[in-house]
């Protein structure tokens, strides 16, 4: 399923995944929080949910039970994230900075109580993939913030990508049993990318939303002259935690070390 939204984000919080309804599979709720200058966000316990503050842009001051910090991001593409991860019984506050602030949350049931963390872009470092493989088309960049290895009490997985431009990422085509969103900012914003969900194809513009559902592939194409940031969040489900991507068989020869990939060659 493909979501587009038009224009900016309006003001306080728009839900852009729900819980029930028509995206209820998902099992998680996400949006994006848009605070002006000195404007204060109060996120109550008693919902039953973990949830994940991810600062996309602008500065704030945070603060989850007895601890805050003074948190900025001008560069959605070069600078690392901030990100938040708090169990459902700790309150999270807002205060937006100077140039205002940009949140997205995410959020899905989770009676574990663990200790909150917020992770700091030393703490999520861009990874270079795909380098020295399928002569450079698939190299990306991806910032795991935390799986199974660092946060094994969540329900979830969250990190970026950004795909180069005119390059592929979430390649070779993959799929899982576990649902997941892709949220998507497109620079410059009149650019796009295209995706394949399954066998369904689809044009990728500024600010739109995917849902992933169980075996469908998600390959990815950032247009010439365009990066591809998007937002990744995985839903563990009960007995089958995320952690391994089945690759169909068709696919898999590409990544190997000597495999024979056609390349154009000038005639003299």
């Amino acid at each position: 399923m493909q979501m587009s939204h038009k224009g900016p984000f309006i003001h306080g919080y728009t839900e852009l995944v729900s819980p029930s309804g028509a995206t209820s599979d998902m099992m998680m709720s996400f949006g994006v929080l848009a605070l002006t200058k000195g404007e204060v966000h109060h996120d109550p316990t008693g919902s039953g949910e973990e949830r994940v503050w991810l600062l996309s842009g602008g500065s704030a001051t945070i603060r989850w039970g007895n601890e805050s910090q003074e948190i900025e991001r001008t560069d959605l593409l070069n600078d690392e994230p901030w990100v938040l991860s708090v169990p459902s019984s700790v309150e999270v506050t807002i205060e937006a900075g100077s140039e205002g602030a940009e949140f997205y949350r995410c959020a899905t049931d989770n009676q574990t109580q663990f200790d909150s963390h917020l992770y700091t872009p030393s703490e999520c470092k861009s990874e270079f993939r795909g380098e020295g493989m399928m002569n450079e088309t698939s190299t990306r960049i991806v910032r795991t913030v935390f799986d199974d290895t660092n946060r094994p009490q969540s329900n979830l997985v969250i990190g970026e990508v950004i795909g180069v431009p005119g390059k592929w990422s979430s390649y070779p085509p993959h799929h899982h049993r576990q649902p997941e969103i892709y949220h998507y900012r497109v620079f410059p914003s009149q650019g796009f990318g295209m995706c394949l969900i399954g066998e369904t194809p689809h044009v990728i513009r500024d600010k739109d939303t995917i849902l992933i559902h169980e075996g469908e592939v998600h390959p990815h194409v950032a247009a010439p002259g365009y990066a591809l940031w998007y937002l990744w969040v995985i839903r563990h489900i009960e007995n089958d935690r995320y952690g391994i991507q089945t690759v169909p068989p068709q696919y898999q020869w590409v990544t190997a070390s000597d495999a024979q990939i056609w390349e154009p060659k000038k005639k003299s």
